[in-house]
Order: C-alpha cells, then sequence, then structure tokens
C-alpha cells in the first residue's frame, strides 16, 4: 500500500569544509541552528569533489591531508520552517549556496 507523498521543502546548502562561524565549523554551527530554530532534522554529507564561485576545483586524494572540500547540509520540513530558517542561514555564511526547493516526502 503507497502512501501519498506530502508535500514540504527541502533546505539545501553548500558550503567549504573550512569555513568558520562562533569557533566551530560552519557546517556544524548551522546544524545546530536548523535544531534552535525547530526543524525536524539536517544531514551533513561530506562531497568528493568540487566546486564553487572561485572556480577552483577542491577534490579528495589519497595524499590529501585537508582539501577543504564542499559540505553538503540539507534539511526537510514544512514550507514555514523552512522558509523561516533558509534567510537566517544565509546570515550565517560569508559565502556558500542556499535554496530551498518542492519536496515531496512519502514516508516520514
Amino acid at each position: 500500500m503507497m502512501t501519498q507523498p506530502v508535500k514540504y521543502k527541502l533546505l539545501k546548502i553548500y558550503i567549504g569544509e573550512m569555513q568558520r562561524y562562533g569557533g566551530k565549523s560552519l557546517y556544524h554551527a548551522i546544524v545546530l541552528k536548523l535544531g534552535e530554530l525547530g526543524v525536524a532534522g539536517a544531514t551533513v554529507s561530506r562531497g568528493v569533489e568540487g566546486y564553487g564561485a572561485d572556480k577552483l576545483i577542491k577534490k579528495a586524494g589519497i595524499l590529501d591531508l585537508s582539501a577543504d572540500l564542499p559540505m553538503i547540509i540539507e534539511a526537510v520540513d514544512t514550507e514555514e520552517k523552512i522558509k523561516a530558517a533558509a534567510p537566517v542561514i544565509a546570515q550565517m555564511l560569508g559565502r556558500g549556496l542556499v535554496y530551498v526547493v518542492d519536496a515531496d516526502v512519502i514516508k516520514k
């Protein structure tokens, strides 16, 4: 039996692994802030290769100790919660990308 999809929003944030905020890693600070804002949950993923506005390719290699890899933070919640969180998170970034898209949640 298939559950009907429910309309939610996906907040997606792209930053660099080495970015800092308030004395801690930016990705950790964002996860903490999303929790404070009541967002249902957040996940941080580490990219293996990518580039940003500077067009400088960063990638994980066997000999790389620190490559400042891309970090992706994702959070899914109601439109109201995500719309409230997005501008707060955007203000925390010195550089990065924040966007919101529709998400059809099948099971929560």
